[in-house]
């Protein structure tokens, strides 16, 4: 072989090699194709109702929107509802007071199972203020002032109802989901459910 031919096979092995290796080369970061998730939009109504004994005292509707997945496999994102009053509690002398947030917390999500019912995930949590109790005040210690304000305040009595729920329910259908009584007051509280789709 010629010495001028060894450079020109040497650059030629070259061409072939680096090809090959920049094949092996893997990327540093594969994207996945994002998914669009179907959904069909419901209304979705939810019924607190008191009872005591066979009078009814209380009811509150509450209705949300949500798009339902189509299919139970895709899990949806939450809707969320917050309603309510901040209530002042007495916390001691010193501290003064502070504030609990009474009303309705709902989360939902639903999702079309197929065989023509949604299946709807509910995170109940309702709280009020019925009445007070009342709490009698620490004696101040004694001093030279000859009247003192003795006595008392009233705290709320904060009573609270919590659920989380697990429904199978067709379209238009309405089902009584809870069924509760408070263990002081004896007052009756029932849950109703019921799902249609925004047309």
């Amino acid at each position: 072989m010629k010495p001028s031919a060894i450079p020109m096979l040497s650059l030629l092995l070259l061409c072939l090699v680096v090809p090959v290796g920049w094949a092996q080369d893997k990327p540093k970061t594969e994207e996945k194709p994002s998914v669009a998730v179907q959904t069909t939009p419901v209304k979705v109504l939810i019924l607190f109702t008191e009872y005591e004994g066979d009078k009814k005292v209380k009811s509150l509707p509450y209705t949300l929107y949500i798009n339902a997945a189509d299919s139970p496999e895709l899990k949806p994102g939450w809707t969320r509802l917050r309603i309510g009053d901040r209530v002042p509690v007495y916390t001691g002398n010193n501290s003064g007071f502070t504030y609990l947030d009474v009303g309705t917390n709902i989360d939902a999500r639903a999702a079309y199972t197929g065989d023509g019912r949604f299946l709807l995930n509910l995170n109940l949590d309702r709280s009020s203020v019925e009445g007070n109790v009342l709490v009698p005040m620490q004696k101040p210690p004694e001093t030279n002032v000859q009247e003192t304000q003795s006595g008392s305040f009233r705290e709320p009595i904060v009573r609270q109802f919590k659920s989380e729920l697990d429904l199978k329910i067709r379209e238009g259908q309405t089902v009584e989901s809870t069924m509760a009584t408070d263990p002081v007051s004896g007052k009756v509280l029932k849950v109703e459910v019921s799902i249609s789709v925004v047309k």
